[in-house]
């Protein structure tokens, strides 16, 4: 995982050059919009227990086929294991939100997460369903539209929001 100031010290000495130019604006702009990322991390860290929740139990209401024997979240056990799983993803997603960089979520969380499911026999459409509603809750909080209001500290947040969005479509685009 690489943040941004990371992310333009590898590159500079790649290129054998000293950080400057559009790199230096870059970093500028990433500091600049410090605040409003923190806001927005806080966003979905303040509220995660209740964006798990709400998203493994909006796609058993639609599905509750789920809970009955046989179904993907049948036993208190396997219950337990996609509330596990859905607090991983989302915490993952603030990860990659802090840093501005997504390669935590593809090296930690969701490498090699397809096949485990296929193998545990999880219900992908579910499974996608899930992170559908978990990202409407996320982006909801983040832009502070959310039943439960935020006080934020400078304001709009919309570009992040679109940034959360594209980090959990690569987690739906990845175990589907």
């Amino acid at each position: 995982m690489l943040d941004a100031f990371s992310k333009a010290v590898v590159a500079a000495d790649a290129g054998g050059k000293f950080i400057g130019g559009t790199d230096l604006d870059a970093l500028k702009s990433f500091i600049a919009d410090g605040n409003k990322r923190l806001d927005a991390v806080n966003a979905i860290a303040s509220n995660a227990s209740c964006i798990i929740t709400d998203s493994v139990a909006g796609a058993v209401c639609e599905n509750e086929g789920l809970t009955s024997a046989g179904g993907g979240v049948y036993t208190n056990r396997k219950m337990a294991a996609c509330l596990r799983d859905a607090e991983i993803i989302l915490r993952y997603v603030t990860y990659a939100l802090l840093t501005g960089d997504a390669s935590i979520l593809s090296d930690r969380c969701l490498n090699g997460l397809k096949e485990t499911y296929a193998a545990l026999g999880v219900p992908t459409p579910s499974t996608v369903r899930a992170v559908q509603i978990m990202k409407a809750c996320a982006i909801a909080h983040i832009n502070n539209t959310a039943q439960r209001q935020e006080s934020f500290t400078f304001g709009d947040c919309s570009a992040f929001a679109a940034e959360v969005a594209s980090y959990f479509d690569t987690v739906m685009s990845s175990i589907s």
